[in-house]
């Protein structure tokens, strides 16, 4: 029974790995889908599931290097945190004045928020430099 529990863990895990990458390449070619957290979910489902395609995924020529950095400095790019805390500010100002949401969800969406940006800008914008 265990064995069987493990192999759909390994099934179910692969099949989120691929579903996430093939969402995250659709995120390259559409502005309103994100490429990068689709990836990061890939790569972590791909290492619990399948040493073969997290191996793909890491060394990809066009997705790999974004998704090395992450799992091995924790690296989230200029370019991205710019997008990210871009998006939170255009969001929370446009609930804040286009919604008639109550003070309490408008105090909780920017509590949230406010973690969001201090996590993003908490992790180093390029991995570290060998010397």
């Amino acid at each position: 029974m265990v064995r069987l529990t493990n192999l759909w863990r390994r099934w179910a895990l692969t099949a989120l790995g691929c579903v996430c990458v093939a969402l995250g390449i659709l995120g390259v070619v559409l502005p309103v889908l994100p490429t990068t957290p689709f990836l990061l979910v890939a790569v972590w489902a791909f290492a619990r599931s399948s040493e073969r395609l997290h191996t793909w995924l890491v060394h990809h020529p066009w997705l790999g290097r974004p998704v090395r950095d992450w799992e091995h400095h924790r690296v989230i790019p200029i370019r991205a945190k710019v997008i990210a805390l871009s998006a939170m500010t255009v969001s929370m100002t446009w609930v804040l004045f286009f919604s008639s949401a109550p003070w309490y969800a408008l105090a909780t969406m920017a509590a949230v928020m406010s973690y969001g940006a201090w996590f993003i800008l908490s992790k180093p914008s390029r991995p570290p430099s060998a010397s």
